[in-house]
This record gives structure tokens, C-alpha cells and sequence, in this order.
């Protein structure tokens, strides 16, 4: 439903016969009894999807901090979990940030590091009206994974993955600027770590730059959306003031360790 890096053409002639496939597969669901499951709803990442999060797996596993630079260095050792910080993973929970982080992050996973678990949040849920970005997972119970999961990863989704503060699918009258703030929020008072990995969507982090970053601010961030499997880091900050938090992305402390935008 998203035209993604296709063309306006190869999008539109592509369109009805995907709305067809998905329909028959969600008739084949219901018949089969698997009526959780969905290809129409919070669709499942893709085979390209799964290629592009391997592909993180892979620059984290082959790439030597010691040839980084220093702020590329500390965010590669908060992912593969060889930092001395706190660092809390957390997730949106559509299935496809879901299964990325699982994917793309599987080394860290596979240390077992005490109370390394993946909070799933509501917040990070994608600012979109398409039905693929409609959360099938119910509020603080077992996710629910995709038939097109490898073992490990429907694992890591029943295992390494903390549902507590899923709330499920967006409500209808929110927006996405308020999970945003719910989200800028929550680091701040619900969140016991000082570093917050957030696995989600483009639209939401594009939004998110231009909203936190000063408004004078120019950087490609604010115009283009973060690639598949792209990594950003940055330092938010809260100010106590009389009309309540507010917040702001420090522009200095940006840097694009992957993918880019």
C-alpha cells in the first residue's frame, strides 16, 4: 500500500492486484483458522524487508569501532550491546519494526544480557491511515507473530519482548503529534536508562525531526525519511517551563551511522 522506491506507474499498476492478493489471503486466514494472523492488517516485513534488516545485522557484526568515529563508536556498542551504559531497546508494535529489531539486532539478543528485554510501544506506531499500519497485536498480551517469521525471531517476539506498556493499536482519535510527545515523555519518567534505541517508521522519525529539531534548523532529516533499516542517533532534551515540558533535539548531536536519509 506504500509506493515505497517504485515509480508512480509501477505503483498504481501494482496497487489492485495487490489489494486482491491480500483480500484472498485474508479469506485463506479465516478458512484455515488462522483469523490472527493478516497480510491486509499490520502486514509482516518482506522478503526485502528481512534482506535490509540482515544487512544491519551484518555492518554491526563487521564493523570495528576502533575505526569509527567517536560518536559512531559509542552508538555501535549500545546496539551490539558491548557499551558500559544503560540501554534500553524499545520498538513499535507493528510486526515489521517488530521483526526488524529481532532481525537486525539478533547478536546482541543471542547474549542473553540480563534484562535485555524489547518494550513495545504504542507510541511508535506509524502516522498513517493505511491498514498496514493498524497493530493486530492486543494491548499487554502475547504478540502476535507472522508465518513468515523464522523460529528465532517468533522466539524473540514470545521471549525478549516486554508488552507491559502496549497499549495496542493507536486509538482513532489520537495523532501521531501526540504519540510523539507520549513518546518524549516516556523516556524521560518511565524509562529507567539514559540511551533508548526506538526501532519504527519513517514517517514517524521524519515527523519527529521536524517537530524536536529548532525550527531554523536546516538538515536532510527534516526533508527525507530515513532508509529501511537506517540507523540515526541523536541527544533529546527536556526544559521544565510554565507551559509544561518541552522538548528538543540537540541539532549537534546528530549523527547517521547507517543507511542515511
Amino acid at each position: 500500500f506504500n509506493k515505497g522506491e517504485r515509480s508512480m506507474p509501477k505503483f498504481v499498476m501494482g496497487f489492485i492486484p495487490g489489494v486482491f492478493k491480500a483480500a484472498f489471503l485474508e479469506w485463506y486466514f479465516f478458512v484455515s483458522g488462522k483469523s490472527s494472523e493478516s497480510w491486509f492488517f499490520d502486514s509482516p516485513l518482506s522478503e526485502k524487508g528481512k534482506t535490509q534488516a540482515r544487512n544491519v545485522r551484518k555492518y554491526l557484526r563487521d564493523t570495528n569501532p576502533d575505526y569509527s568515529t567517536p560518536k559512531e563508536a559509542r552508538l555501535l556498542k549500545m546496539l551490539t550491546g558491548d557499551s558500559d551504559e544503560k540501554v534500553q531497546l524499545t520498538t513499535s508494535n507493528l510486526r515489521r519494526a517488530m521483526s526488524t529489531i529481532a532481525i537486525g539486532l539478533q547478536d546482541r539478543l543471542d547474549k542473553r544480557i540480563k534484562g535485555d528485554q524489547i518494550i513495545v510501544l504504542t507510541e511508535l506506531q506509524e502516522v498513517s491511515f493505511n491498514p498496514d499500519a493498524l497493530s493486530i497485536s492486543p494491548a499487554r498480551k502475547p504478540l502476535i507473530s507472522s508465518w513468515m517469521d523464522s523460529p528465532r525471531v517468533k522466539e524473540i517476539y514470545a521471549d525478549q519482548m516486554d508488552v507491559s506498556k502496549n497499549d495496542g493499536n493507536k486509538p482513532i482519535s489520537s495523532n501521531g503529534l501526540e504519540r510523539m510527545q507520549s513518546f518524549a515523555k516516556l523516556i524521560f519518567e518511565d524509562i529507567d536508562a539514559p540511551n533508548v534505541v526506538a526501532t519504527g517508521h519513517s514517517y514517524w522519525f521524519r515527523a519527529f525531526f521536524q517537530t524536536y529539531l529548532p525550527h531554523t534548523f536546516d538538515h536532510v532529516c527534516k526533508k527525507n525519511k530515513l532508509c529501511n533499516g537506517g540507523i540515526a542517533g541523536f541527544t533529546i532534551l527536556k526544559k521544565k517551563t510554565e507551559q509544561g515540558d518541552q522538548y528538543m533535539i540537540d541539532p549537534s548531536s546528530i549523527v547517521v551511522l547507517y543507511g542515511g536519509f
